[in-house]
């Protein structure tokens, strides 16, 4: 399929049915019995030039550690040295193609999920919940729903768009690619990684591509979007999380969020060292 607006549309209104469907716990799919790890995974470029502010957002994570959960937390380096060592030069190359941090952290959460599994979390989330076991039941790829207003340009509270009460067509639904739950080798994740790997590698020589559409939650909504229109099967494979926000919330404010780290204000620009 074309990435042309009648197929975000469509996209849009696939994933509106997923979000607002209610009913009985789906079936896991048959390919889909090993559970994900006990791993949360984190990423900040330049760990030795680490906020504060960020940092005590990492140690909200790194707390379960106490009851057994592994935290790996992944800089620049240490994220290149990974993908050179286990997935091999192509994808090395196509890191190197990310401009920016955030970038980077998407691309690296998709290839570190896709050979490992575990759960991919922000180092600019919190964690508010007092119970960590959930994450890591269920092999479906848990995924947080987000939802964009074009009327307002402004997002849609989770509370308003979990149901068709107050839906207008301005609605443009799509998931977050944070925080990602998957077991290893889950399909979606699978694909999305080779999807963002061949439009880093048709991206110009010093083309700089958005990075939502091309790394980040735009190449995996379309990814489940393609991925359950072909086997109608989606809802054994994909969970949807509608009370994220009451495990994590995302920090504001935060110092880097001000500058060019964040990548609202550096889009499709290269990061100045």
């Amino acid at each position: 399929m074309t990435d042309s607006p009648e197929h975000h549309r469509q996209r849009s209104e696939f994933i509106k049915g997923m979000v607002q469907r209610t009913g009985s716990k789906a079936w896991v799919g048959r390919s889909l019995r090993e559970l994900p790890p006990k791993t949360i995974i984190q990423f900040w470029h330049d760990l030795q030039d680490l906020p504060g502010d960020v940092e005590d957002c990492i140690a909200s994570w790194a707390r379960w550690k106490e009851v057994g959960i592994r935290h790996l937390l992944f800089d620049e380096f240490s994220a290149r040295s990974y993908i050179r060592e286990s997935l091999g030069p192509r994808y090395e190359r196509a890191f190197d193609r990310c401009y920016h941090p955030a970038m980077q952290a998407d691309y690296f959460r998709l290839c570190y999920l896709s050979l490992e599994g575990g759960f991919y979390v922000d180092a600019d989330d919190v964690c508010v919940g007092s119970h960590i076991d959930w994450i890591f039941e269920d092999a479906r790829l848990k995924v947080q729903p987000l939802c964009y207003d074009i009327a307002s340009a402004s997002m849609v509270s989770t509370a308003s768009f979990l149901t068709a009460e107050n839906a207008t067509p301005d609605w443009i639904f799509y998931f977050n690619n944070n925080p990602l739950i998957a077991a290893k080798r889950h399909p979606v994740i699978q694909l999305a990684l080779l999807r963002s790997t061949e439009a880093l590698e048709n991206s110009f020589d010093g083309d700089l591509p958005e990075i939502q559409a091309t790394t980040g939650p735009g190449i995996l909504s379309r990814t489940i979007f393609e991925l359950g229109v072909a086997s109608g099967t989606i809802d054994q494979e994909v969970a949807v999380l509608r009370g994220w926000d009451l495990f994590a919330i995302s920090k504001w404010p935060l110092s880097y969020r001000n500058d060019a780290r964040n990548w609202r204000h550096s889009n499709q620009k290269r990061l100045e060292q």
